[in-house]
């Protein structure tokens, strides 16, 4: 399309010099802005602000002595720690890629993400020396590692050790001259896995990583009752090797806040920590909130104005409903791997009765409003656009400032991913005229079912407000007559009795009648289970559930 007129372009002052978006400047607001707030590992140890800007320095003057230099890859494995969020701002204001490895992988998997990134430099906690030396010698871009230890004796091991952490920074100076370059430097670069072949590299630059904070934070500061400020207290429960913790802990500490790094996750002890440290505000997938809320049920702790946003799966009725008998706001939001990852978030409408439960769970369970500069729509199996009326159920697609720009060495995977100019998330949504975003299902998850397509989501949900069920997870089998047929995993409750199926299946069939559910939705097969498979992040795992079926 011609446009009549052009838009305008200015010559610029000969002098003027643009600032590049670059990470530190995270770092130095959070400084200015936090006061006397701390950041806190476990029960272990304390500091504030000025003492992470400082060790931040000391582990870059710590890099560059050992020879990371701008685009080296540094590898981190770790459990969320002061030394981790420390090492998310020192080694990308290197201009060197932080790659976040997720240790939760299997051996192989990890050595081939570390070997496709090609790291130089790892640094490690001891409880992941053991993969590791049984990698190592598949690993020919690495020159040593560094122990995350805090600790005066470090364990015995074959890896090239080049020192422990905390050894390394005491004697460094305390200021380091950061360079400025290019807004467009990849910053950060994990791994995220498929349901077919080896996990794929997504990756970061500055520019992008600094413009997700900043559109975070205002969805944070904007969500009905602000979810982060200065003043409020945040511990991820979400593995910071996954999508940098949801980004949150760069927003958190642009914006000051007080921040807890809980270790290996532990229920008991997040329980216990939000209590005693007054944490207001962590982020999760729905299996740890389950946990963490079990674990406050028998500690007693008080989880009173906590703050919950839960993502990677579908925040169903029935823990929602769990969490607000115990006083936690808990809410939905969504993204992935691949859009860095905060696309949508709930922001609760300022009218919303409290006593009015369908709408609480309506908002709450759902994927939230589309965020700033977030761009949705919806297509047809045609790709044609559909209307955001609310009704109309389409593949959804994104763009954003944010978004990766494709998958690490993998040009065709890129071009698919990216179809169009506009990213596939690969999950089928509809989206009200508000803005309200429902994911139905992904792609691959729909059933198909006597001639009607079924959301295994939808149907989870309903079960989940079984009194009786924690857990559930609905996928479709092959059938002969019909095509496929639902089929459902139970995880029941503590401390009730055998689970009745007949009687879930009448609790289905009230939906049914209230029209609320296809009659085609009432699983075949209900099995009653201790536990449901989960991929390394958290998610159900519903290519391993089909093939147990």
């Amino acid at each position: 399309m011609n446009l009549p007129h052009q838009p305008k372009f200015l010559a610029s002052t000969e002098s003027f010099k643009p600032s590049p978006l670059l990470i530190a400047g995270l770092l130095e607001a959070g400084v200015r802005a936090a006061g006397s707030n701390s950041i806190v590992y476990r029960d272990i140890s304390r500091y504030d602000y000025p003492t992470l800007n400082r060790r931040v320095h000391q582990l870059a003057h710590a890099l560059v002595e050992l020879g990371v230099k701008a685009g080296d890859t540094v590898a981190v494995l770790d459990w969320d720690s002061h030394r981790y969020l420390e090492c998310f701002f020192a080694i990308p204001m290197l201009g060197a890629v932080l790659h976040t490895v997720n240790v939760r992988l299997a051996a192989e998997q990890v050595q081939f993400t570390m070997a496709h990134a090609e790291d130089t430099l790892v640094l490690t906690h001891r409880d992941f020396i053991p993969l590791l030396e049984s990698i190592d010698s598949q690993l020919p871009s690495v020159r040593g590692y560094v122990l995350c230890e805090g600790q005066e004796h470090c364990p015995e091991t074959s890896l090239p050790v080049l020192g422990e952490y905390e050894a390394l920074l005491t004697c460094q100076p305390t200021h380091f001259e950061f360079p400025e370059f290019d807004e467009n430097a990849v910053a950060t670069l994990f791994y995220t896995t498929g349901t077919t072949g080896n996990p794929k590299g997504v990756y970061f630059t500055h520019r992008q990583l600094v413009l997700h904070t900043l559109a975070g934070a205002t969805a944070h500061a904007s969500a009905g009752s602000p979810l982060l400020s200065r003043d409020k207290v945040y511990m991820p429960i979400t593995p910071m090797f996954h999508v940098h913790a949801w980004g949150v802990p760069y927003i958190a500490t642009m914006m000051g806040c007080k921040q807890v790094y809980p270790g290996r996750y532990e229920a008991k002890l997040l329980a216990s920590l939000i209590e005693s440290e007054c944490v207001s505000y962590s982020h999760c997938v729905p299996t740890l909130l389950a946990m963490v809320l079990d674990a406050a049920e028998v500690s007693q702790a008080d989880l009173s104005g906590w703050h919950v946003l839960v993502g990677g799966s579908a925040l169903s009725a029935g823990l929602a409903r769990k969490a607000l008998a115990m006083n936690v706001d808990v809410r939905g939001a969504y993204g992935m791997s691949e859009t860095c990852p905060i696309i949508s978030l709930t922001c609760l409408p300022a009218d919303l009765t409290p006593d009015d439960e369908e709408q609480q769970l309506h908002w709450r369970c759902s994927a939230g409003v589309i965020a700033p500069l977030v761009q949705m729509k919806l297509v047809d199996e045609a790709h044609q656009a559909l209307p955001q009326d609310g009704h109309q159920v389409g593949q959804l697609l994104v763009r954003s400032p944010w978004l990766t720009t494709g998958y690490f060495k993998d040009p065709d995977s890129s071009e698919k991913l990216w179809q169009g100019g506009w990213l596939h998330t690969g999950d089928v949504a509809s989206i009200d005229p508000n803005g309200l975003v429902h994911i139905h299902d992904r792609l691959k998850d729909l059933i198909k079912t006597g001639g009607e397509w079924i959301s295994s989501l939808d149907i989870e949900s309903l079960i989940s407000r079984h009194p009786h069920v924690r857990e559930c997870a609905v996928v479709g089998l092959p059938d002969a007559r019909w095509g496929e047929r639902p089929v459902a995993l139970i995880v029941q409750t503590p401390s009730t009795a055998a689970l009745d199926v007949e009687a879930l299946k009448t609790h289905l069939m009230s939906y049914v009648n209230q029209g609320a559910l296809s009659k085609w939705a009432i699983p075949t097969e209900v099995r009653v289970v201790a536990d449901i498979p989960r991929t390394s992040v958290g998610k159900l795992d519903k290519k391993l559930i089909r093939t147990q079926f």
